[in-house]
């Protein structure tokens, strides 16, 4: 994975430059030691790896207004990181750039349940969004898997999504408003506690931008009261093709889950012995959630019933009990760690339409042999959310290639079918060479267009989601 050479005259000025930096930063907030800059070499993308020039760990928007005034005055690319969990490469840094961490920025500024807000700093993690709130009977819908570690400003920048996702929506849907500091240190006011601003939409522009257009120091999000009650059902198949085409026919039937997970054999197998959930031993199976009142749950589980038994199932089994409940989710929320304990693997997050689903798994079992590599699934199927995981040696030289070329094919293959490169991961380092797949020239030019405006020089994870050859002239100045 190609990155741009570092700036010469940069790594000439790290020493002036770090002192810039802490005479607006306390001590334990620059860190320039090689040892210590090893920390935020690379995030969950970790084949690739750099130490930056620094990192800075400011806590309030003012010091973040500080650092980026200073790097913009320095020629100092800046790469923002929240919790480094990019499965992307969206916070590896160059050798020339400072890492800005918002981590230390997680309190709590206000909460409103008469208008169903919560204001937060952008380091605060997923789900101690909800824990803020959950007593009063609330809760922060979009649920990423990392999200015990995931920041909200990662969450932000990548329009994070989840399991839940398919009936609550993604982070753009429950994103009201932010506070953003743009290259040149100044703050502005995106949005706000209200369902709509007027005016030109860009807070749809900076939920998704992957840090290319400014620092989110503060977000105001949705939230929502609990629902009266959730079921979860497991349905197993004795076929791949077979279970997506039973989460096709659950959408076109009007059914509205609140989630529909995915998992296949592979994922099945590690995620039984990781998490011992009882799961049965079979194909494919579905994880469907519906919530509501007791007749609410009752009058979705029978429609998804009639419609699973069409298609034959292995078995089909409906929580009884929190126990229950409990257990059918277990496997799946383990499953990323459980993978992890038997492979090396890349996991992707290709979207497709729904009505597709049977085609692209079916061809992903193809490439899978074609290239000698397994591939596990597990994934959000309600919204067509991909996310397969491509299991290889790391220690073999040349398996990461291989890899990588394989998941290139699986992208295109969701290009092909009228889908995109990303559901929620974003692009970063991962996909930008694949733009140009399902972007022609002059969209991505329009995009870039885009980023001109808000960082003009080029400064902010700069590197990232363009491919090199389109962006090179402007990041040269």
């Amino acid at each position: 994975m190609d990155m741009p050479a570092p700036n010469a005259a940069v790594l000439a000025r790290k020493d002036r430059i770090v002192t810039r930096l802490r005479s607006v930063l306390p001590a334990d907030a620059v860190i320039s030691d090689g040892a210590e800059l090893r920390v935020y070499e690379c995030d969950a993308l970790t084949a690739y790896r750099c130490p930056p020039l620094a990192a800075v760990l400011p806590r309030s928007t003012a010091e973040v207004s500080a650092v980026l005034r200073i790097c913009h005055e320095e020629g100092v690319p800046v790469v923002p990181r929240g919790s480094g969990t990019s499965l992307a490469g969206g916070a590896m840094p160059t050798a020339d750039a400072v890492i800005l961490g918002v981590a230390r920025m997680n309190a709590v500024l206000e909460v409103d349940y008469p208008n169903r807000f919560i204001r937060v700093e952008a380091g605060r993690t997923n789900l101690s969004v909800t824990g803020a709130v959950e007593a009063d009977g609330f809760f922060y819908a979009p649920d990423p898997s990392s999200q015990l570690a995931c920041a909200i400003a990662g969450n932000i920048a990548m329009n994070s999504g989840g399991a839940h996702c398919l009936k609550y929506g993604v982070t753009t849907n429950n994103l009201l408003g932010v506070t953003l500091v743009q290259m040149d240190g100044t703050v502005v006011e995106i949005g706000g506690p209200f369902m709509d601003a007027g005016g030109i939409d860009l807070l749809g522009v900076i939920c998704g931008s992957e840090g290319q257009l400014g620092v989110v120091t503060e977000a105001t999000l949705r939230i929502l009261p609990k629902p009266e009650g959730a079921r979860p059902v497991l349905i197993a198949f004795d076929s791949n093709e077979v279970a997506g085409a039973c989460v096709s026919d659950i959408i076109k039937a009007g059914v509205l889950p609140v989630a529909i997970e995915f998992m296949d054999r592979p994922c099945i197998e590690a995620c039984e012995a990781f998490a011992k959930a009882g799961y049965p031993m079979t194909e494919a199976l579905l994880i469907v959630e519906v919530e509501g009142s007791d007749a609410e749950i009752a009058e979705q589980l029978g429609l998804i019933a009639q419609i699973a038994r069409r298609h034959d199932p292995v078995e089909f089994r409906e929580a009884q009990t929190e126990d229950e409940a409990r257990r059918i989710w277990l496997g799946r929320k383990s499953a990323f760690g459980a993978m992890g304990q038997i492979n090396d693997y890349i996991c992707l997050d290709g979207t497709i339409p729904v009505s597709e689903l049977p085609r692209v798994l079916r061809r992903i079992g193809e490439l899978s042999r074609e290239f000698g590599l397994d591939v596990a699934n597990v994934f959000h199927a309600g919204d067509g959310n991909m996310h397969p995981l491509i299991l290889f040696d790391a220690n073999k030289p040349g398996d990461l290639e291989l890899c990588e070329a394989l998941g290139a094919e699986i992208l295109k293959l969701c290009v092909e079918v009228g889908g995109c490169l990303t559901g929620e991961h974003g692009v970063g380092i991962e996909k930008r060479d694949l733009m140009a797949v399902q972007y022609a020239p002059q969209d991505l030019e329009a995009q870039m267009r885009v980023k001109d405006v808000f960082d003009p020089g080029w400064l902010l994870n700069p590197a990232k989601v363009f491919p090199l050859g389109a962006s090179a002239g402007r990041r040269a100045g």
